[in-house]
């Protein structure tokens, strides 16, 4: 339930949010840096331009605000001249493909993905339990003790951006005074300059160095992580001492959420994931009063921003369960449900000690980090398994373009092969090339983004960055990580054991001929297409066909794990589909599985549509024996549902099954398939549908017609 008075802010807040409010940031942000600021050193030109913008922000305050500060994002202004010395994209480019003569051919098959950052969580409890002036004064000291030259710089960054944060905050305390809201005012001279004493003060300390570190990182995916498990501590002690009730605490996280949909209402791809319940570092559960607030709150206000995500604790927790499958049914299609035993272990197999792994959170949609310890390289895109498989058995050959991709270079093709294992091999040798470009590329990005955006404020709050004296891609961040996702590997093994058995097992047709049929769509080959189709799948719960995803998803997933980058990190293998399966689908001709042209790719380790006509039982049992200690940067499932078939009890059970299988990421939709056809056609009389794209909600209104035509294709499950 909520109150009037979050019902009254509610209507406010979507107006606001729908109208927007021009922004300069960018604008001031590059302009200062060729005039104010042009003369001075890169490093410091940085800081100080970024300073400039983010204390420059425009004001904008309301008679009913409890909640202090606003910015808007999505509607920058543009007549202005970038700044060559801030233009770090240029020239990452220009090197890559200087190295890479071929990186545009390489760009359009899909084979790897254009540089890209973003997904990042922070330690805002640091300046919530220190409060702003004495983490400032954290870095004065260090700074008269710097090791060396660069490390001087890194702490005189963050003194200047931390002193912007306290002039952007300081500008709302006169103009709350004129208003009369003394009380606010007087919130805001406390906090964030001082340690937070209170809940109320932590929201307010927490929001706004929220809006400020995202003005600094304005890059879709960004993510609170943890807040309940951060915030619960200012809750119980108020609540011990009487001082608030927990209807008062979730008025006050209504209108917390409130006022991060509105500065990006007009975004529904944008992320900003809180990540709810989970473990503490003891291993007991971190499920807390605040935790159902959260999803309360989420469920009540009926907004697509913040996505709030479940952690299921390691403890097991019947109520946590129950309230999972109440979001999943009734929480309009947001609900994504983490499994921390499968998470924590992936994480603690593949090195992160398990004190850091407990604090594992979404940066962005569904790729998994640790939380104010990673840099924001923690997902940098994906790469087109399936087309790869095709270039492989086609040798080198694109089936849409007819063309010849000089820049795959296994170009033997089937026909060259005597034996399958032979074949898959010199496939996974050639994946592994690919990979290590990819890598490669992204350690080009980071090493010109370390110099033109070293990101101080955000690294001030990343773990390791303030012993190191390093910004987080000059080293400092204690996880460097490169997130690559190889998109489509359900599809893939199905190809794969399609491949074995009809080429190398039961040879029901010649090399020349199989890809032949490929190349003609099937056209002329409707027999060998039927025969393709009805081999067993990943999904049918089949020894043979589990056994090929298994082994190609474990094999895939060592090949990411065995690259470092420049900083010694991992690249890590982050299974996810997102809104790539028409993109990837668009390249693809006919596959080796017997499906057409164009087919869809299948939603992360989840079976393809095809492949789960045996019901949900097998479905979850074939994935539930995948390797997911492997899959350490995270591994996302979709599950749609019949919505006259599902009730809480199946859905209930089917979510247990899930987590005892050890699935990491469960995420689905209940809306109807008629109902989703009506709003494609009237889409006016349904802007308030949501449906769940895949690590993200959106209003399905707003949805390209491939996505919404994706969504409607998908499965939907019925016993």
């Amino acid at each position: 339930m909520i109150t009037e008075r979050i019902k009254d802010l509610k209507e406010k807040s979507e107006r606001r949010g729908k109208e927007g409010k021009k922004a300069h940031f960018s604008k001031d942000y590059h302009n200062s840096a060729l005039t104010l600021f042009k003369e001075l050193p890169l490093w410091e030109k940085t800081a100080r331009s970024m300073a400039y913008a983010i204390a420059n922000q425009d004001v904008y305050a309301y008679d009913d605000d409890r909640l202090g500060g606003r910015t808007y994002y999505g509607d920058e202004e543009t007549d202005y001249t970038p700044c060559p010395d801030l233009d770090y994209v240029t020239e990452s480019f220009a090197i890559f493909k200087e190295r890479y003569p071929d990186a545009d051919e390489m760009y359009e098959n899909q084979l790897i993905f254009p540089m890209v950052f973003g997904h990042i969580t922070w330690r805002y409890d640091y300046i919530l339990s220190l409060g702003l002036d004495a983490f400032k004064q954290k870095y004065i000291d260090a700074q008269n003790s710097a090791k060396d030259e660069k490390a001087y710089q890194f702490y005189s960054g963050v003194i200047i951006l931390l002193e912007a944060m306290q002039e952007f905050n300081d500008k709302h305390i006169a103009c709350y005074e004129e208003m009369g809201n003394k009380h606010l005012a007087e919130l805001m001279r406390k906090v964030p300059r001082k340690p937070c004493e209170s809940f109320e003060e932590a929201v307010q300390a927490y929001f706004m160095q929220h809006i400020v570190v995202m003005s600094e990182n304005p890059y879709g995916g960004n993510s609170p992580g943890r807040l309940d498990y951060f915030l619960w501590p200012y809750l119980k002690r108020d609540l011990e001492k009487g001082i608030i009730t927990l209807e008062e605490a979730k008025e006050l996280i209504d209108e917390l959420f409130l006022r991060i949909d509105e500065r990006i209402f007009n975004i529904d791809t944008w992320g900003e994931m809180i990540l709810v319940g989970g473990t503490n570092p003891d291993g007991t559960s971190a499920v807390n009063p605040l935790t159902y607030i959260m999803i309360e709150s989420v469920m009540d206000l009926d907004r697509i921003h913040p996505s709030v995500y479940i952690r299921v604790p390691e403890d097991d927790d019947e109520r946590l369960l129950g309230v999972c499958t109440s979001y999943m049914l009734h929480g309009n299609n947001r609900a994504q449900i983490l499994n921390d035993k499968s998470i924590i272990n992936a994480l603690v197999q593949n090195g992160v000690p398990y004190e850091d792994a407990v604090h594992y959170v979404c940066g962005g949609c569904m790729e998994i980090g640790i939380q104010g310890k990673n840099s924001d390289l923690l997902y940098v895109g994906w790469h087109n398994i399936p087309k790869m498989l095709e270039l492989m058995i086609t040798g080198g050959i694109c089936l849409k373009s007819g063309e010849k991709i000089s820049s795959f270079k296994a170009t033997g093709g089937l026909v060259s092969y005597s034996d399958f294992d032979e074949f898959y091999n010199d496939f996974l040798a050639e994946a592994k090339r690919i990979i290590e470009i990819y890598a490669e590329e992204q350690d080009i990005f980071s090493e010109i983004v370390e110099k033109k955006r070293p990101a101080y404020l955000v690294s001030s709050m990343i773990g390791d960055c303030f012993e190191r004296g390093r910004a987080m891609h000059s080293g400092g961040a204690r996880y460097h990580d490169y997130g690559i996702t190889p998109l489509g590997l359900p599809n893939v093994a199905d190809g794969l054991f399609a491949v074995k058995k009809a080429i190398f097992d039961e040879k029901i047709c010649t090399k020349e001929q199989f890809v032949d049929a490929l190349k003609s769509d099937f056209k002329g080959y409707e027999h060998l297409q039927a025969r393709l189709k009805a081999y067993p799948k990943y999904g049918m719960d089949n020894k043979d066909a589990d056994l090929m995803m298994q082994k190609a998803a474990s094999d895939f997933s060592d090949l990411y794990l065995s690259c470092t980058n420049r900083h010694g990190g991992r690249v890590k293998p982050t299974i996810l589909t997102f809104i790539y399966a028409p993109e990837a689908a668009s390249m693809l001709g006919a596959t080796a599985d017997g499906r057409n042209a164009f087919s869809m790719v299948a939603q992360g380790v989840t079976p393809q549509s095809c492949a789960m006509n045996k019901g949900i039982s097998a479905a979850i049992n074939s994935c539930g024996k995948l390797p997911f200690e492997k899959f350490m940067g995270g591994a996302s499932t979709m599950w749609d549902f019949d919505s006259e078939w599902i009730n809480e009890p199946l859905l209930r059970a089917v979510l247990k099954t899930a987590i005892d299988k050890n699935i990491q990421i469960f995420q689905g939709n209940t809306t109807s398939v008629d109902e989703l056809i009506k709003a494609k056609k009237t889409p006016e009389n349904y802007e308030h549908l949501m449906v769940r794209v895949g690590g993200y909600s959106a209003r399905f209104t707003r949805l390209s017609t491939e996505l919404q035509d994706e969504i409607i294709s998908r499965y939907r499950h019925r016993g």
